[in-house]
């Protein structure tokens, strides 16, 4: 890549990193600004009341944060796991577990975690979500730990370095980019999944839409719609800033 194409890119993603919040202000802003001032009926003032609206965005924002938490407690130390020599036999057979967990259609997990277990609430919807959130940081966190210079791995034994301190002080970091790059796609799944928590009372964006949807209200659907979109970006936009501040500082 030319230095030329380098800064060209560059360019790019700082406008990107500028430009993202900026639409998803105006985005969000103007359909809860269109929204206020319809004509609504009893059922729409009930559902677009904006002490409703904070409440089932927080609801959708804590589903998203509980489950990115769950998937990087999960996914980044069985990712290191398999690296290791004496469980490698296992990454195929665990990658492909998470596989599984994301190529079925989300609202199935959903529902068949719901009809084993018969739980309600927060939790119903955390655990299916996590799962189906799982692959990208399992698969960036083995890919990455994997894409280590084996060169370096030795020169770090070679100085008399133990295999945990050459994990925590070259494979991890060199890894980070990737786990980010990851967590980052994860984020985005789980908030546009969390919609699904409404089925098993979860609370969430998800009720507007549902609500908007059965009731013919549109208004509302569209709102729930519109407001679920502009989390996702802005979680998206929060994983970019995270990739450009927590990576290596010579890999930036």
């Amino acid at each position: 890549m030319t230095a030329a194409v380098r800064a060209k890119a560059s360019r790019a993603d700082r406008l990107r990193l500028v430009g993202q919040p900026v639409a998803v202000l105006l985005l969000v802003g103007g359909v809860l600004l269109w929204a206020a001032t319809r004509d609504l009926d009893s059922i729409e003032k009930v559902n677009l009341a904006p002490p409703k609206i904070v409440r089932d965005t927080w609801d959708h924002l804590v589903i998203s944060v509980v489950v990115t938490a769950l998937v990087v407690v999960v996914a980044v130390p069985l990712g290191i796991a398999v690296t290791r020599r004496w469980a490698r036999w296992a990454a195929p057979i665990v990658l492909g577990v998470a596989t599984v967990g994301q190529a079925a259609p989300s609202v199935g997990v959903l529902v068949l975690f719901f009809l084993w277990t018969e739980w309600e609430g927060l939790w119903a919807a955390v655990l299916p979500i996590a799962l189906y959130s799982l692959l990208p940081v399992l698969r960036n966190t083995v890919v990455g730990i994997r894409g280590v210079d084996p060169a370096l791995v030795e020169a770090g034994r070679g100085i008399g370095m133990s295999a945990g301190a050459v994990l925590r002080r070259i494979e991890l970091p060199l890894a980070v980019p990737l786990i980010l790059a990851g967590l980052r796609t994860s984020l985005v799944l789980a908030v546009g999944t969390a919609t699904l928590a409404a089925f098993v009372n979860g609370g969430g964006l998800g009720l507007l839409i549902d609500t908007g949807y059965k009731l013919n209200r549109s208004t509302v659907l569209i709102t729930g719609a519109v407001l679920a979109v502009g989390l996702a970006l802005l979680v998206d936009w929060l994983g970019a800033l995270a990739e450009r501040s927590l990576g290596p500082k010579g890999l930036r």
